[in-house]
């Protein structure tokens, strides 16, 4: 091989190729394991490079001709995707093979199977999302969309492949509208949420909007119908200002949908929810089947939001215990469960448990906290990037104070679905699980929840061995 040329060994999660070259590691943009390219280096530190591709010598037998024509490495390329050069299927291999990597070498340990992966659809997946709003005066136009790579300004999008069709076909109609307003300079951002019938539009405003830009807006909504209608929630501060535009109780009649359950979950604009509820779907059923829930037992929901896993859970389980951090949320929560119960008794005969919330500050728990919570046989943990370390950390300590506190009947689970956002908090947590609190890791695979992006979603199973 030419000693100019670089050999990519392989991925990293940002969708740069690894060579290696001069005793350095070289990371090139652009480039895909088992090609050999030429590139041109653009940042030198004492133990890497950074590189961007500038030529093909071999090509890989997996790239593919991206999707998006604001996909690329020049400089205005959309930054919202970084794999649309990679055929999907590799995307979820380098995404499995980073959850692996995270668990050998941060937990030191490997699971005993691989699940498959969860995938769907790889475009027009993605409900939710913040697109940021630009008013360009020397050109006298507006941007909405995504980060320029590796910038802090807006692309130039004029379509996206992976937003919910119902939303791509309003960026240039938003674009159109934003620039026609008085407040046009003074527009920030544009955060989505699509429902099952129904998209929210929720805009941050850094001033008053002026009577002619309100009256704008309720047109706009009635003009463009998205499978269902558009509602305008207005943003003047901080979250806790959203307010919808056009009616003054709250109500904003999003929704989705797990069928399998029978649950139809209310939620309002800014709530967090998955992105792809099309994987949520396959997620909830794929942990619920893992968990193995029987009628005798008891589960525990960690970090349970709204309600995603806990109502399916109340169709399985004798009880369940919903635990979150707000208290806001735990009354949502409290309340989706009373709706979804009352609806079930009313048009099934399907049993349900009881289910309860409380609020507890799951970044700091404690084993007394783990026994006041009492016993349940199964756990689903589902925490966000930090993960849940004090949680775990507290069961670990829990069961090795054999005569140090008193646990009472109290004991721990038989088993434990583990949903992941960060590989490396899962890994951390599964160190802790295993290698102190004598867990096994029966299972761990990957969930394909934002394809096109670095973004990994995983599940674990741990089971604890039965004296």
């Amino acid at each position: 091989m030419n000693p100019h040329h670089l050999y990519i060994e392989s991925l990293d999660l940002e969708a740069q190729g690894i060579a290696h070259r001069d005793g350095k590691v070289v990371f090139v943009d652009g480039a895909l394991p088992f090609e050999v390219v030429s590139a041109q280096v653009n940042r030198k530190k004492e133990t890497f490079e950074k590189a961007t591709l500038t030529e093909i010598h071999h090509e890989s037998s997996q790239r593919v001709r991206p999707h998006c024509p604001h996909f690329g490495l020049h400089p205005n390329a959309c930054g919202g995707c970084k794999m649309q050069h990679l055929h999907s299927s590799a995307q979820v291999a380098v995404k499995q093979r980073s959850l692996e990597d995270s668990l050998a070498h941060i937990g030191k340990v490997l699971p005993d199977n691989v699940l498959r992966p969860i995938e769907g659809p790889a475009w027009g997946y993605r409900y939710r999302a913040r697109l940021s709003v630009k008013y360009v005066i020397k050109k006298g136009e507006v941007l909405i969309g995504f980060h320029e790579r590796k910038s802090r300004y807006v692309a130039d999008i004029k379509s996206c492949a992976v937003l919910a069709p119902q939303v791509a076909r309003l960026l240039l109609p938003l674009r159109v509208l934003i620039a026609s307003m008085d407040a046009r300079a003074t527009l920030p951002q544009i955060e989505v949420a699509c429902g099952s019938q129904v998209t929210a539009l929720v805009l941050r405003h850094m001033e008053p909007l002026s009577a002619s830009d309100i009256a704008k807006l309720k047109l706009f909504a009635t003009e463009h119908d998205a499978r269902g209608h558009v509602q305008w929630w207005l943003q003047p501060k901080g979250p806790e200002t959203v307010h919808r535009l056009d009616r003054h109780d709250g109500t904003s009649e999003l929704s989705y949908a797990l069928p399998e359950f029978g649950v139809v979950m209310p939620f309002q604009p800014i709530d967090f929810t998955q992105v792809n509820p099309h994987i949520n779907r396959v997620l909830v059923s794929r942990a619920l089947r893992l968990l193995d829930v029987q009628k005798t037992e008891r589960v525990i929901d960690w970090f349970c939001g709204l309600g995603n896993f806990t109502l399916p859970l109340a169709t399985q389980a004798r009880a369940v215990l919903g635990v979150e951090g707000s208290e806001t949320l735990v009354q949502r929560a409290t309340d989706n469960f009373t709706n979804f119960k009352d609806g079930l008794q009313a048009t099934t005969s399907k049993a349900c448990a009881s289910a309860t919330f409380v609020v507890r500050n799951l970044f700091e728990m404690t084993p007394e906290m783990l026994v006041a919570d009492g016993t349940a046989q199964k756990w689903l943990v589902d925490p966000p990037r930090e993960g849940a370390f004090s949680l775990v950390k507290a069961l670990a300590e829990l069961m090795s104070s054999a005569g140090v506190m008193n646990k009472g009947d109290w004991q721990a689970p038989l088993r434990i679905v583990y949903v992941s956002c960060n590989p490396a908090t899962l890994a951390r947590d599964a160190d802790v699980l295993v290698n102190t609190a004598g867990y096994r890791l029966a299972s761990a695979g990957v969930v394909n929840m934002f394809p096109h992006t670095a973004h990994v979603e995983s599940m674990a199973v741990f089971e604890r061995p039965i004296a």
